[in-house]
């Protein structure tokens, strides 16, 4: 795992988007990592606002209810202030570094549980649910807008998982169902990662993950930015984000919905 030494040094490299070899290799080994202080104090007042009021305007009629948390996708295409987040150069560049080939943006998503939710999401990998063919491991960046202790909200992670393929999608409201698809899974030593507003964790979507529940007082605001293989292909299944696009099998995920903003 990433040293404290390692994490204190990470800001004096954030002016180039890079970050040390040690964060890298910490990343390929165990499937996540956490980073500290991506967002600086502006931004993380300015960004937590700004997702605070698209919230409050979106909730009734766009916010999809999981029952264990709340979403938003690709807010990145009606906010101009949370498009600067989901295009954030420094969050693009350490993820290509992190992952070692060139990427682009799958989506965004504001991830929120709201005060005293009592819910877990329960532990999944991402890349089954996902219509993505010909790719390589895809990453998510995950940024807290908010301080995210155990308490409030903060992902647990399954070290070394972003190298088991082949599972179905898993139900993130049953604890038992990624362990129903790999026994061997329930076994690994679990880590969780709590974080700083302006903290972020990169994981693969391969990766198994859960997320605690919010037992505060306070709404855990979580903004999501989700990077795929620059060369990943549509597998021709369902999902939101491309059924509006009418591709066929074997188009090519780029383009305007899949910008590379950080190149």
């Amino acid at each position: 795992m990433t040293s404290t030494t390692t994490d204190e040094k990470v800001s004096d490299v954030y002016a180039g988007g890079r970050v040390p070899e040690q964060v890298v290799t910490d990343y390929r080994e165990n499937g996540f990592v956490r980073v500290r202080g991506v967002l600086g104090a502006d931004e993380i007042v300015r960004f937590k606002a700004a997702a605070e009021a698209y919230l409050e305007a979106h909730r009734a009629e766009s916010l999809e209810q999981q029952g264990v948390f709340s979403q938003l996708v690709n807010v990145w295409q009606h906010d101009e202030t949370l498009r600067d987040l989901t295009f954030h150069r420094r969050l693009g560049r350490v993820a290509e570094q992190l992952a070692g080939f060139p990427l682009r943006l799958w989506h965004d998503q504001m991830l929120v549980k709201e005060p005293h939710n009592g819910a877990a999401t329960e532990f999944h990998q991402d890349r089954p649910f996902w219509p993505h063919a010909d790719d390589r491991l895809s990453l998510s960046a995950w940024i807290a807008l908010v301080d995210v202790p155990p308490e409030r909200g903060c992902m647990t992670f399954l070290p070394g998982t972003q190298a088991v393929t082949g599972l179905r999608p898993q139900d993130v409201r049953d604890e038992d169902d990624l362990f129903v698809a790999d026994p061997s899974l329930r076994w690994i030593p679990r880590v969780t990662v709590p974080l700083r507003a302006g903290d972020c964790t990169f994981h693969s979507s391969r990766t198994g993950h859960m997320a605690l529940p919010n037992r505060t007082d306070l709404a855990r605001l979580a903004h999501v930015t989700i990077f795929m293989d620059a060369a990943t292909t549509f597998s021709g299944t369902a999902h939101p984000v491309t059924d509006p696009l009418g591709l066929t099998e074997g188009d090519r995920l780029d383009g305007d919905p899949f910008p590379r903003p950080w190149a």
